[in-house]
């Protein structure tokens, strides 16, 4: 009986959801522009026992290694993995941890992280949690070029995400990236459950990597005063592997690519841990080893939408010249529910060794598409649509890669922007530009 008054709370809680979908809004959310109506949410319940794994995601967790994260109702199941490269053949043993919380009058089920490895790049391994329910399998990244990413923002969990998903499940990728926006739950706890199991299927088979958007930070004043209790219990990244001290930001390599995911609900000015830890993680990067740099946020700093504009400025001023003196390939955002590419930018100027900026905010949330751009168009907006959709980032070589995005049509995707991109590190004149700035580099001299 202890445990009816918290589950019939969360029932109430997740059928008023479901059916009133509209009286639920963003913490951040901008009143002055124009929605598409969404379609209807999913809501997707377990079925099965209360000791199966449920919620059942992976994540790239340093050299060589994967994280499995999974949710049980029991609550002494096991933290333990088996894996194997042959179906049912399980010649390897992890053992994790796991924990709960609790957020207002809901207690979330056993969360449980198991981090196995080390494994081989390319390779198709079969594993098990807690020593029962199904089996699942996923493919290791390459240890090398080419390599593909799956990019998507604001993915939330109606009819919309399950197309988008779907769109991106029948063409092959390596490694998914989410900047920010993931359940849509906000302080709705049985949604991060269902969100969970929405995804699964997915996030089962290829390494997740996200970071944190407005609708992770879930604060209630004097009860939960701290933000993210939810997001960084069930969605753990690889912080402390890349030596952050916080899972709102982290970095990762995976076949020649460095990938950067920052937080923009966190502190960011020159006297903050994440600006420090960005400074000191971009100067380890080896431009010879990993070509190719990309960074992830939440709030884009560039955007031509009427909606959430500005809101990424105040991180913009304090990181963009970091980014910029790295010389970062492309940097992703989410938070405006459209998708828009601009040419390379420096300092609100068209600047070639800047990086490449992309707001992809449009993989389905409930909240619907913001249809309003700023008119004239800017020159530095090549091209800018309010539609759903995903993005395919293609790095083929040390030098080339190509950016694809793909509009929901309903049974089909449809490649509607695509160029092609020459990494920074090659460029001589770039690096020789660094000068100014009193910099060296080993890359630079051997240019």
């Amino acid at each position: 009986m202890e445990n009816l008054y918290p589950r019939a709370f969360s029932l109430i809680l997740t059928l008023f959801l479901i059916f009133f979908p509209q009286l639920l809004q963003s913490q951040t959310q901008n009143g002055a522009f124009s929605r598409q109506p969404p379609r209807p949410m999913v809501f997707t319940p377990h079925n099965g026992p209360e000791s199966d794994p449920q919620q059942v995601h992976i994540s790239l967790a340093g050299i060589d290694h994967i994280r499995v994260s999974w949710i049980t109702e029991a609550k002494h199941a096991k933290s333990i993995v088996e894996y194997g490269k042959e179906s049912g053949k399980y010649n390897a043993l992890a053992t994790g941890e796991h924990k709960s919380y609790t957020y207002f009058f809901y207690h979330s089920g056993e969360i449980h992280h198991v981090k196995i490895g080390p494994l081989e790049p390319s390779t198709t391994y079969f594993y098990r949690c807690g020593g029962s329910g199904p089996e699942f399998s996923f493919r290791t990244p390459p240890s090398g070029f080419p390599i593909e990413f799956a990019v998507v923002g604001d993915l939330g969990q109606t009819e919309w995400t399950a197309s988008t998903l779907q769109h991106i499940d029948s063409k092959d990728y390596d490694v998914f990236l989410l900047p920010g926006d993931l359940s849509y739950a906000d302080g709705q706890q049985p949604l991060w459950d269902s969100f969970g199991r929405l995804v699964e299927p997915y996030a089962t088979r290829r390494p997740w990597m996200v970071t944190e958007g407005n609708h992770e930070i879930e604060t209630i004043p004097i009860l939960h005063p701290y933000g993210f209790r939810s997001y960084n219990a069930r969605w753990r990244m690889p912080h402390e592997e890349s030596g952050s001290t916080s899972n709102l930001y982290y970095s990762f390599d995976v076949a020649g690519t460095h990938i950067i995911m920052l937080g923009s609900y966190t502190e960011f000015d020159a006297d903050s841990s994440q600006y420090k830890w960005l400074e000191a993680d971009l100067a380890n990067v080896d431009r010879k080893k990993t070509p190719w740099i990309f960074v992830l946020l939440h709030a884009p700093w560039y955007n031509s939408n009427t909606a959430h504009q500005g809101e990424g400025e105040s991180m913009r001023k304090a990181m963009e010249e970091l980014l910029y003196k790295a010389r970062v390939d492309v940097v992703f955002a989410g938070h405006v529910h459209a998708y828009e590419r601009f040419t390379r930018i420096f300092h609100n100027k068209e600047n070639q060794c800047g990086p490449m900026y992309v707001t992809i905010g449009d993989g389905g949330n409930r909240e619907g598409l913001a249809l309003t751009f700023k008119n004239p168009t800017s020159p530095l907006s090549l091209f800018r649509e309010a539609s759903f959709g995903h993005g395919r980032l293609s790095v083929l070589n040390q030098t080339h890669a190509h950016w694809s995005w793909h509009r929901n049509n309903d049974s089909n995707a449809v490649v509607a922007d695509q160029v092609w991109l020459e990494s920074l590190s090659i460029s001589k004149a770039c690096w020789e530009t660094l000068q100014d700035h009193g910099l060296s580099s080993s890359l630079k001299d051997e240019l």
